[in-house]
């Protein structure tokens, strides 16, 4: 079987994820809380490739340190990004597995261009399925919605 090709997104598509991206992620932190975050995005590529990346974050009052490497930071936006841009992403979610009390989970789904609460039916199924830790069992919460950033009048026509 051939080998299929993505097409690659116009630079003005990408920059517009771009943006997107980072407003996802400076609306994700504050919206999660306090605490040690791990965000994992997983995503299938159109050409059926199946993709993920991982960030864990630590949010403190007025100050949020990433536990990983620039290069593994990068990994992670640009997986995001080019998931909020849609020509060359066909499926992606991102979840979120906090640690406090409990192991708290959270997901969103991408479409549209945008981050979307995923349906917490759906997320129960798959943490179900991890090994259970008695220590902390896993609690499937509602993801906070998330703002999108202000459309242009381009975009709203």
């Amino acid at each position: 079987m051939p080998d299929r090709q993505l097409l690659r997104p116009d630079n003005a598509a990408t920059t517009s994820a771009m943006g997107r991206a980072l407003h996802a992620l400076t609306a994700l932190l504050p919206a999660l809380g306090e605490g040690s975050h791990e965000l994992s995005i997983n995503a299938e590529r159109t050409d059926g490739t199946e993709m993920s990346a991982d960030l864990s974050v630590s949010v403190e009052p007025g100050t949020c340190h990433v536990e990983h490497s620039a290069e593994e930071y990068v990994q992670f936006f640009v997986l995001l990004t080019f998931a909020l841009e849609n020509s060359t992403i066909r499926d992606a979610v991102l979840v979120a597995t906090t640690a406090d009390a409990g192991i708290r989970v959270c997901g969103w789904e991408v479409c549209d261009g945008w981050l979307h609460p995923m349906n917490t039916a759906e997320l129960q199924k798959t943490v179900t399925s991890l090994p259970p830790d008695d220590a902390a069992p896993h609690v499937v919460w509602h993801a906070p919605v998330l703002r999108r950033p202000q459309e242009t009048a381009k975009e709203r026509s």
